[in-house]
């Protein structure tokens, strides 16, 4: 039988030693240290919120669980994952610390694995708006900032920061769609599934766990991933900019 437990373990322990090579990589090259100290705002920006969304739904739902275990919070230390942050802040995409909830706790009004799935999807939703809010603030800036601001030291870091938190925002969201466990995407996909389609996904949740690692190893997971990153920051910013008429 599946050992869960074991199994995710050594699905940190594996993480644990990617994320160690990639951080030795940052330390061995200045320019890109001080880029991975910039994102850490956007990093710290992007879970908290992301984690939030869902404690704040699962606690309108009817569920007070992430309320009593202190997650309707943004402060951030109530939502970090130390290898989730670490995969955000060196790979782009990664996870926070689970908000647990207990569906039966949920609002009858509908059924739970709506609620579960309405509750999953409150996450990458949260992060896409901070995205497009982020992109606002920053064409602002561009905007309405003076030369001598834009082409300062400190305009360049305020400007990083906020494209940065854009990306980071897209993606966390983007990624935590994925239809895997332990990722939102799984749960969301759930109500659509029929009831046979169900049992087999839960029944076969640790394979699905398993798949997790070996597009991380592999590298799928980025190769698939960054691309459609990038593509939907760079709309959102196009955007963005458009709306302040910036071409």
């Amino acid at each position: 039988m599946f050992n869960f437990q074991f199994d995710k373990r050594m699905i940190y322990i594996i993480l644990a030693i990617l994320i160690l090579a990639a951080v030795m990589q940052y330390v061995a090259n200045p320019g890109a240290l001080f880029g991975l100290l910039l994102s850490a705002p956007a990093v710290l920006i992007a879970i908290t919120f992301h984690e939030f969304a869902h404690a704040f739904v699962a606690d309108r739902l009817g569920d007070d669980t992430a309320r009593r275990e202190g997650r309707l919070s943004l402060n951030p230390f109530s939502h970090l994952d130390p290898i989730g942050t670490l995969m955000l802040l060196v790979a782009g995409f990664g996870w926070g610390k689970p908000v647990h909830v207990d569906p039966r706790n949920y609002t009858r009004k509908m059924p739970m694995d709506k609620c579960e799935a309405i509750v999953s999807a409150a996450g990458p939703i949260m992060n896409i708006i901070l995205a497009i809010i982020f992109a606002l603030i920053y064409m602002a800036v561009y905007k309405f900032g003076s030369m001598q601001f834009l082409s300062s030291n400190v305009g360049f870091i305020i400007r990083t920061i906020l494209q940065t938190t854009v990306t980071v925002n897209v993606g966390l969201g983007i990624f935590n769609l994925i239809p895997l466990p332990p990722l939102d995407g799984s749960k969301i996909l759930m109500p659509f599934l029929s009831y046979n389609a169900k049992q087999w996904f839960i029944n076969n949740e640790g394979i699905f766990y398993i798949i997790f690692v070996i597009i991380w190893v592999t590298g799928i997971a980025g190769t698939i991933i960054s691309p459609i990153i990038d593509i939907v920051s760079s709309e959102i910013l196009n955007l963005a900019g458009l709306i302040f008429g910036i071409g």
